[in-house]
């Protein structure tokens, strides 16, 4: 692949990745004129529609929405009037807006009656399209009977007036916008009608209305509360005296005047005998204890003396010190007379005395602690049989009371609720009907002295904008969706190519060709000016190797590649000598053009040996140029063409004639012109404008270039210049070769 070749690759490579916002700019302004006109034309109609617009008037009033209001009588509790919650303010915005306020609004100014919102006005002044659609709806369903035929019916006179109320209430409601201003308690409600009065009216007795409204349904509530109050104080008084007399029925059943004084009496003396129980358990067990040692069989006097109880009694006591006192007398004695003394007789008499009062006194107390032990278990007995008398009056008492204490509850709470409802209802009774507002209005509504809509210089100006706008759009998407190839800026753009020069069109008959000297006319000057800046783009493209064989081709058939072969060889034939050669094999039109008869050879024959070279060669001597046409038809055109013969041939012409314009078949049909090229030093590339799509273009381009040949570049074909010259597409490539000369000549002849 040449390196020319690889740029050309790279070129599109990049192109297709670049966005080309210049391309844009260029395509708006190429419809330029185009867009501003669908502009003026849209702004004019919207112009149009706006100045038969009805205008609308826009009328404001303010209002300021307690959150906090006087709480005069506690009955406000019972009607769940809360405005601390934050649902408060979106509840009364909605309460604005809703069909209650406006059918209180209709009815107060009879809006139904008024030509603004009167549903007969309404029907009558409806739109031409309204009309148009409403006709061809009843047209269709006449047309079709097994559509369900719309039923007429005869409304009476109230029905027609609820209608009316009902369609002056929707159009209020969609007349009327409530905003609330924010970090702020204040709202304000707009109205838009087309009488800058009526709007104004209208906005204030919507706030008079919303207020009164409030009050009203405030009342309401207080006097259903209030009834409700009434009720319910019956109802309690009833059932105070129900209580009250249950419990005067209990006290004459049970014969009690102070229950509670009696079960405090029961409830001590039950107290005190446990005490008394309690201490003489005590007693007794310690009694027990000395009375079962006491009452041992086998217990001796010694041992009995022993016991704490009779030891440490004071009369044992003191028996016992007289008894230590005489024994120690008795003993002193002894060691002085003998056992028969008098003196000793006596102190034992008294010793015995004494030990005989002892046991008399451990006899006594015995017998005493045996009395006491038996008078204390009697106690014991006593004092628990008297203990569970007193419980049980307790318990009986304690159930009295309890009951007692229950009807005294339900009288208490009865006769507190019965108190609570029957002073709110006296103060509700003293304040009357007095009832204060939740808003109030901070500035009435005045009749605007503009109206607010339609903004006819916005909407106009807007309107340029988007249609113009739009007009830009427009143009990007029938440029986008335009494949073909119609300017130097798109042959540059989608082929990566040069261009060579650009043909224009020319006026014939639908069916038929340019005639073939059509070059050489007077009167198409214009063709042949163009014709000769195309052999000159090519001369100045090879000056330092002037090319000998130059391939003309296309895409496609039908893209004039054969008229620019023709022409290119007159222009060339001016100055040169020139061979115009036809190797289109398959459906060759140089020798139909020059009107050459259909046995004429040519390079097939020439090729195949059956005929000479100078045999085949016809001259033309008005345009000075050799012609070889394609000769018979043969079966193998392409075999043919990459022959060696072929290439021996076109050796020799190439030495023979200063330049050789070569028409070959189209390469999206066949590969004739691949192999064609080989023998050829230029390519010149015939596109048809605005035709033949820039995808199947590249890919005949791509077709060179994936074999290394040069193309020396584009010519576009069938231009019509007279578009060309509205849209400004070839305004510097006509500067270039001096084109506008030329039109003003043609212009002036």
């Amino acid at each position: 692949m040449s390196k020319q070749s690889q740029e050309q690759l790279e070129a599109k490579l990049f192109d297709s990745d670049v966005i080309d916002f210049g391309q844009y700019v260029q395509t708006i302004k190429r419809y330029l004129w185009r867009i501003i006109g669908l502009a003026v034309f849209l702004t004019l109609l919207v112009g149009l529609i706006v100045l038969s617009m009805t205008p609308i008037y826009s009328a404001k009033v303010s209002l300021l929405i307690e959150s906090e209001q006087t709480n005069i009588s506690p009955v406000q509790e019972l009607i769940g009037l809360d405005s601390s919650r934050k649902e408060y303010f979106e509840t009364q915005y909605q309460i604005l807006r809703s069909r209650q306020i406006a059918s209180r609004v209709v009815e107060r100014m009879q809006l139904q009656d008024n030509p603004h919102f009167d549903k007969d006005v309404y029907e009558a002044n409806k739109g031409t399209f309204e009309q148009l659609t409403s006709s061809i709806k009843e047209s269709v369903r006449e047309s079709l009977p097994f559509l369900p035929q719309k039923e007429e019916s005869v409304k009476t006179e109230e029905e027609l007036l609820e209608s009316r109320k009902s369609f002056a209430i929707s159009k209020l409601m969609q007349s009327t916008s409530v905003s609330p201003i924010k970090n702020t308690q204040v709202v304000e409600v707009t109205v838009e009608s087309p009488s800058a009065s009526l709007s104004a009216e209208i906005a204030n007795n919507i706030a008079d209305v919303y207020i009164e409204n409030y009050l009203e349904a405030k009342l309401e509530m207080t006097e259903k509360a209030t009834s409700w109050l009434n009720e319910s104080l019956q109802g309690l008084r009833d059932k105070l005296d129900e209580a009250e007399g249950k419990l005067s029925e209990f006290y004459e059943k049970n014969q009690v005047v102070n229950i509670d004084g009696v079960v405090g009496l029961t409830s001590d003396q039950v107290q005190q005998l446990s005490d008394q129980l309690l201490d003489a358990q005590i007693k007794l067990q310690r009694d027990r204890a000395v009375f079962e040692q006491i009452n041992r069989g086998d217990v001796s006097l010694n041992e009995l003396a022993t016991l704490p109880e009779i030891l440490n009694h004071p009369s044992i006591q003191n028996v016992k010190r007289e008894e230590v006192v005489m024994q120690s007398k008795v003993s002193e004695l002894r060691e002085v007379y003998g056992p028969k003394h008098p003196k000793m007789i006596s102190a034992n008499a008294e010793l015995s005395s004494l030990r005989s009062s002892l046991r008399q006194q451990i006899d006594n107390l015995v017998s005493g602690i045996n009395s006491e032990f038996r008078t204390t278990q009697g106690k014991v007995e006593a004092l628990q049989r008297d203990l569970e008398t007193a419980k049980s009056e307790l318990r009986k008492l304690s159930s009295l009371d309890n009951q007692r204490r229950a009807l005294q509850r339900d009288v208490d709470i009865n006769q507190q609720l019965y108190d609570s409802f029957f002073t709110r209802l006296k103060e509700t009774d003293q304040i009357g009907g007095f009832e204060t507002a939740n808003a109030r209005i901070l500035d009435e509504a005045k009749p605007p002295i503009a109206p607010s809509k339609p903004k006819k210089a916005l909407i106009i100006a807007a309107a340029f904008v988007l249609s113009f706008g739009f007009g830009a759009f427009m143009a990007l998407v029938l440029e986008a969706l335009n494949s073909g190839i119609r300017s130097t800026d798109d042959v540059e753009r989608k082929l990566s190519q040069r261009m060579l020069g650009i043909i224009p069109w020319e006026p014939h008959k639908r069916k038929e060709n340019l005639p073939v000297k059509h070059f050489f006319d007077p009167a198409h000057h214009m063709f042949s000016e163009s014709v000769r800046t195309l052999r000159t783009s090519l001369q100045l493209l090879n000056l330092d190797k002037p090319s000998k064989s130059i391939l003309v081709t296309s895409s496609v058939p039908k893209e004039g590649k054969s008229t620019v072969s023709i022409n290119l060889a007159f222009a060339l034939g001016q100055l040169n000598k020139v061979l115009l050669l036809d190797t289109d094999l398959r459906k060759p039109s140089i020798g139909k053009l020059f009107k050459l008869p259909g046995f004429q050879p040519g390079l097939a024959n020439v090729v195949a040996g059956t005929h000479k070279l100078e045999e085949c060669i016809v001259h033309d001597e008005d345009a000075n140029i050799d012609i070889l046409a394609a000769g018979t038809l043969p079966p193998n055109p392409q075999e043919l063409l990459a022959s060696e013969k072929f290439s021996a041939l076109m050796d020799h012409l190439k030495r023979k004639y200063d330049h050789i314009v070569i028409d070959s078949a189209p390469t999206q049909a066949v590969s004739d012109a691949i192999v064609v090229s080989k023998q050829c030093d230029s390519l010149v590339y015939v596109v048809k404008a605005d035709s033949t799509s820039s995808k199947i273009i590249n890919n005949g381009l791509s077709r060179f270039i994936e074999i290394g040949h040069r193309i020396d570049g584009v010519v576009l074909n069938q231009v019509d210049l007279k578009k060309a010259r509205k849209t400004g597409e070839y305004a510097g490539f006509y500067d270039q070769y001096g084109y506008n000369s030329y039109q003003q000549n043609d212009a002036k002849t």
